[in-house]
């Protein structure tokens, strides 16, 4: 990838993993857009790792970071709303 393109794109990125991380913390209202948000940012980050020239850990951090934790992060909040005794 070009080096014109890679800067302005690193940038972009890096203000949506803020604004997606401030989606996180002020979404202590409402858990899913948190967790959501959460993913959000973990996603971004992947993307930038794969633009530094970084594909086994962007794939680490999509897979597990993103995809991973966002499923256990709801399937927990599924288990608390639910009133599960176990």
């Amino acid at each position: 990838m070009s080096e014109n393109i890679l800067l302005p794109l690193s940038l972009l990125l890096a203000l949506a993993m803020v604004v997606a991380a401030v989606m996180a913390v002020r979404g202590r209202r409402s858990l899913p857009i948190a967790i959501l948000a959460a993913g959000l940012v973990s996603l971004l980050t992947s993307v930038q790792f794969l633009l530094l020239a970084a594909p086994d850990v962007a794939m680490t951090e999509a897979a597990i970071g993103s995809g991973l934790t966002t499923f256990l992060f709801f399937f927990v909040l599924g288990r608390v709303r639910g009133g599960a005794d176990d």
